[in-house]
């Protein structure tokens, strides 16, 4: 039988999973039902398989019969604070938290994954490296997992490495898309806050009013992206929270504001924040105030993806499933990804996979995040598939290379 026969016929196995893992979600870098299900599902299976110590994530090293290098592929495995409302009869049954960005897909795909490879080892020449991930929404999972060696668990560097990520719309169902070069934004996030002294709202020339330095900050940030930054290599700054004061008669002694930086180049990722601090500093000063501004921990670099390996992505999947499967994506993602951190140290791709529900409107179905967000189980067993033939087909193409190097 080929890949993606077998991956089929898994299907009720992937489903049970999926559905397993959508209920019980878990938020952040500590997952011991999502690790322990994952453990489960890989113990039959010949892998040297190892826990995270700063996280509860998961790796797993499977070596072929023949040497080779490694290839490593990426599932992130947490949820969302959010509350479901997608009306699937195996929602959350935790309260405020959700599978809103399809991790549960992620991580059942690569589990169904393994076991594809591990049923052809006799086949590979080379490792792969399973990494199963918490903590992608924002606690930074990917960098500690690299921290703790991850990149080069087989015991050598991977050459190369790939990830999915379903979409809940806008992407036709069973669409798998990518890009070279930028694929999704770097993201920063940003506290402001600046000081004043308080006063009554009567006499203002007897404090310092936060509040209005504050404002003249925000639109600040909003022209400077404009006129700082090249229109073709865009800077986005949303400022999402904003707070002060408590009543309309007395001047706080300050305000506070948060924001998002994106940038889509490294070379803009690398000058946003002296900006920031620049403008943040230089209004507060010009109003005879302080301002400390705090980058907080949030920060993903731009994921770049490697032109040969989205080569690579395309040519699999139009091979495994049919031209019409893969396009080339028009443009970047606004949002962010920290497998971009696998990806400055690792040539590989980012490769989305659309999921919307076959009874939704594509256009109009919830996007990723949103508590109506649905995922369709229809494209478990192909994007499981396709995880075993990237790793596959990469390590076939680096044996044949090295068999024409010593003819």
């Amino acid at each position: 039988m080929t890949v993606l026969e077998d991956a089929r016929a898994l299907h009720d196995d992937l489903v049970r999973m999926r559905h397993d893992l959508h209920a019980r979600p878990e938020i952040g870098l500590d997952l011991p039902f999502t690790q322990d299900r994952v453990l489960a599902e890989l113990a039959p299976l010949p892998l040297e398989i190892t826990t995270g110590r700063a996280l509860s994530s998961v790796t797993a090293v499977l070596r072929g019969a023949r040497p080779g290098p490694t290839v490593l592929l990426r599932g992130d495995m947490d949820a969302l604070p959010v509350t479901e409302r997608s009306g699937v009869p195996y929602a959350s049954t935790e309260a405020g938290r959700m599978h809103a960005c399809g991790h549960d897909m992620h991580t059942t795909m690569l589990a169904g994954a393994a076991h594809l490879l591990a049923a052809r080892r006799d086949t590979l020449a080379g490792n792969v490296v399973f990494m199963f991930q918490p903590g992608e929404e924002g606690p930074g999972g990917a960098g500690l997992m690299i921290d703790e060696g991850v990149l080069d668990a087989s015991g050598e560097r991977a050459v190369a490495a790939y990830a999915l990520h379903v979409a809940s719309a806008m992407l036709p169902q069973g669409l798998f898309s990518a890009r070279a070069g930028t694929a999704l934004a770097a993201a920063d996030s940003v506290t402001v806050t600046v000081r004043g002294q308080g006063g009554h709202g009567s006499m203002p020339h007897l404090a310092r009013d936060p509040i209005p330095a504050a404002c003249e900050m925000v639109t600040a940030l909003q022209a400077m992206v404009t006129r700082k930054y090249d229109i073709f290599d865009p800077v986005v700054v949303t400022v999402g929270s904003f707070h002060a004061g408590a009543v309309d008669n007395v001047i706080p002694g300050e305000a506070v504001f948060s924001a998002t930086l994106r940038s889509f180049s490294r070379e803009a990722h690398g000058r946003i924040k002296d900006d920031v601090v620049a403008i943040v500093r230089g209004v507060a000063g010009a109003h005879g105030l302080e301002a400390d501004v705090d980058f907080g921990r949030m920060s993903y670099p731009v994921t770049v993806n490697d032109e040969d390996a989205v080569g690579h992505v395309g040519t699999t999947i139009r091979e495994v499933l049919g031209e019409e499967r893969f396009r080339i994506s028009p443009k970047p993602g606004a949002g962010a990804e920290d497998f971009s951190l696998v990806l400055d140290d690792v040539p590989g791709a980012l490769v989305m996979l659309g999921a919307c529900p076959a009874d939704r409107e594509l256009a109009k179905a919830p996007a990723n995040h949103a508590p109506e967000a649905a995922f369709d189980d229809a494209v478990l067993a192909d994007g499981t598939a396709i995880y075993a033939e990237l790793a596959l087909r990469r390590l076939a193409s680096a044996e044949e290379a090295a068999e024409v190097a010593s003819a």
